[in-house]
């Protein structure tokens, strides 16, 4: 016999329907790592479970912006873009232009599958120096000569908001190299020859990504805010004690004149939430450093226990083997196993894309290595607060050289000026030389 069903029935399972409906819709379009509520690791582990292996390896890849367009950042999943020197969206570029430019390449990576923003790296390494009209503050080796940290650090603030300013949200400053042979014709991008005052100047890092909240686990990446940007200590590790000077020579150092001289900076940056750490061009006792896995991970990693990102220098990858670019797959595998997790490529994308990708497949690189790298570029993303609010702030326009910020810089400039005295008294004199004098 049918039973005929009663309307209470009827709406009670419409009701159902409509609430498992409404769940199930619920359940499909929420994703934990979209939740800034969420914890920071659960964020993490979300991604990267629905992250296919090419998404991952884009993650990896930084290409310079004359090399980019919306579409390959979509197509490719990348994790960042670069400006190499004098890589600008037109001559003397206006703060607008450069905010249409980083707003055109942040859209192309959000329209891709996960939505996971860019980040946008430059050389801001005394103020936003490779932008048109922005203040110009003294080099290291004038900041060092000041002795003063708290100087230093608001100068680190200054440069944040200019380079936000631009849209930008990733400085590659501060070189904390140690000079300790002035042939070396970076010398400049030094603090000092001595360690503990290196150490000092590190305090630019607070200035550049905020004050570490008390209470904060050490050695974890921070970013305080949209006036903050992430901060990158570079060249690991003994770029300032190569033999001679000779720029990307070789240092030639004993363990404790490593850990003494070149490695406490470091330490010093790790501790105050440094974001990245940028690897150098040079070798250390014949080794090079951007296939150093003894350092990178051993030491950087796992003892210094550095979590945030590793990212190479300009074609690092390249200068591996010489000639540039020879072997390349096997200067990619011995970079990446290393343990540097972003490669600034900085050209062609498809092809270092399509190297690692072979190296995975066959086991050649273990997938625990890609998904340290990628973990830890996610890691640095997050804390940014990029996937809450991944465009640029046009309000922070005017600080582009504003005057506060040349005030500040003169300041600078007039405390890191130094009197020398010529010997000890007037009757003997340092200089002139005498002509007899040998050099070396």
């Amino acid at each position: 016999m049918m039973v005929r069903p009663s309307s209470s029935g009827l709406l009670v399972g419409l009701l159902w329907l409509c609430c498992w409906g409404a769940m199930a819709q619920t359940g499909a379009e929420y994703m934990a790592y979209k939740d800034p509520k969420q914890p920071l690791n659960r964020r993490i582990k979300d991604l990267m479970g629905q992250m296919t292996l090419e998404e991952k390896i884009g993650q990896m890849t930084q290409l310079d912006r004359a090399n980019v367009t919306a579409e390959i950042m979509r197509d490719f999943s990348l994790g960042s873009v670069l400006s190499g020197g004098g890589s600008v969206p037109r001559e003397q570029a206006s703060p607008q232009d450069w905010i249409n430019m980083f707003n055109e390449f942040q859209k192309g990576a959000l329209s891709s599958r996960l939505g996971i923003p860019m980040i946008y790296g430059i050389d801001a390494v005394h103020g936003h120096n490779n932008v048109y009209k922005a203040t110009i503050f003294p080099h290291n080796v004038g900041l060092g000569a000041t002795r003063d940290p708290e100087l230093v650090k608001k100068i680190g603030a200054a440069t944040a908001l200019e380079v936000r300013a631009t849209g930008i949200n990733y400085a590659f400053a501060p070189c904390i190299a140690v000079c300790r042979d002035p042939r070396w014709g970076r010398c400049y991008e030094s603090y000092s020859e001595d360690p503990a005052v290196v150490i000092q100047m590190t305090d630019v890092i607070l200035g550049l990504q905020g004050e570490i909240p008390a209470g904060s686990r050490k050695g974890v990446p921070y970013v305080g805010g949209k006036d903050k940007v992430a901060a990158c200590a570079k060249h690991f590790v003994g770029d300032g004690g190569t033999t001679r000077g000779i720029n990307e020579n070789n240092t030639v150092i004993d363990r404790h004149g490593l850990l003494s001289i070149h490695m406490p900076a470091y330490y010093h940056s790790i501790i105050k939430g440094v974001s990245t750490i940028m690897v150098s061009y040079s070798s250390l006792n014949g080794k090079k450093m951007h296939a150093h896995h003894e350092l990178v991970t051993k030491f950087l990693k796992d003892t210094l226990k550095f979590r945030g990102f590793v990212i190479s220098d300009w074609q690092g990858i390249d200068k591996i083997n010489y000639p540039l670019h020879s072997n390349y797959p096997e200067a990619v595998l011995a970079g990446v196993q290393a343990g540097i997790d972003m490669v600034m490529v900085p050209f062609n994308h498809t092809e270092f894309i399509g190297i690692v990708t072979d190296h995975v497949n066959n086991k050649r690189i273990p997938m625990s290595r890609i998904d340290d790298a990628v973990r830890r570029i996610l890691r640095v993303k997050f804390v940014m607060g990029l996937f809450e609010n991944p465009l640029a702030d046009e309000s922070f326009v005017d600080k582009l050289g504003s005057q506060a910020h040349r005030d500040l810089a003169r300041e600078a400039v007039r405390k890191s000026l130094v009197l020398l005295k010529n010997g000890e008294n007037a009757d003997t004199p340092v200089l002139p030389l005498p002509k007899k004098t040998k050099g070396y």
